[in-house]
C-alpha cells in the first residue's frame, strides 16, 4: 500500500513537472511576453495589421489588447520603434507614439495631443501614415 501511495505521488509530480516545462507560452502564466506577427493589409487608404480594425479604442498599457498589436504593429511598419510586439502598450510604445504624434503635428498640421495614447485623433492618422510609409 505506501508503494502504490510513494509511486502515485511520484506520477503526479512527474505531470506537474512535464506540464510545466512543456505548456505552450500562453498558458505557462504572465512572465514572458508573445511576440506577435504583423499581416499588413490597405483597405480604403488605410493601413491594418489584422488585430483591430476600429479607431477609438486606447491600447492597455498593462495587459495584451488587439488594439495594443494593432497599434505596435502600425508604429513598427511607419518607422517608429516600439519594442516587442507583445499587446502590451508599454513605455517604448508611448514614446513610439509621442514621437509619431510629434512628426504628425509638425510636418502634417495634425493637432494631435501628444500624450503617447493612441485614440480617437492618433488612429486614422497613424493608419493613413502607415500606408505610405512602409
Amino acid at each position: 500500500m505506501v508503494l502504490r501511495k510513494n509511486m502515485t505521488l511520484a506520477l503526479t509530480a512527474a505531470t506537474l513537472i512535464a506540464g510545466t516545462l512543456f505548456a505552450p507560452a500562453a498558458f505557462a502564466g504572465s512572465t514572458t511576453a508573445q511576440a506577435y506577427t504583423c499581416r499588413y493589409t490597405v483597405s480604403a487608404g488605410r493601413a491594418y495589421a489584422g488585430y483591430y480594425s476600429g479607431n477609438t479604442v486606447i491600447p492597455s498599457s498593462t495587459g495584451v489588447s488587439s488594439a495594443g498589436i494593432e497599434a505596435q504593429c502600425l508604429l513598427k511598419r511607419a518607422k517608429f520603434d516600439p519594442g516587442t510586439i507583445d499587446g502590451v502598450f508599454g513605455t517604448d510604445s508611448r514614446a513610439a507614439t509621442r514621437k509619431f504624434q510629434t512628426l504628425m503635428n509638425n510636418a502634417f498640421g495634425y493637432n494631435i495631443a501628444v500624450d503617447g495614447i493612441v485614440g480617437s485623433e492618433t488612429w486614422p492618422a497613424l493608419r493613413w501614415y502607415a500606408m505610405y510609409n512602409a
